[in-house]
């Protein structure tokens, strides 16, 4: 299980990357805020995003995992369960 130091920093890595891309004050970007509904976020700034997240932590988001990337809660869990599949 990641400290919660690391959770915590990988979070707001996160949310900094989002707040980049989208241009949204990363405070308006709530552990459950929808990308389409919430933030006005469309499919070729999600894409940036799981690009973007790949090549920081050098990990491989599945095709089929991609449409399942609409939140930023959803971020960070696929996030956590790539990078603990990677440990192993």
């Amino acid at each position: 299980m990641a400290k919660k130091a690391d959770t915590d920093k990988i979070k707001k890595e996160i949310k900094k990357m989002i707040s980049d891309i989208t241009e949204i004050p990363e405070e308006k970007i709530t552990d459950d805020a929808k990308f389409t509904e919430d933030l006005g976020i469309d499919s070729m700034m999600a894409l940036e995003i799981v690009a973007n997240i790949e090549k920081k932590y050098k990990v491989v988001i599945p095709e089929e995992e991609i449409p399942k990337v609409n939140s930023f809660k959803s971020v960070y869990t696929l996030l956590e369960k790539l990078l603990k599949k990677k440990k192993k």
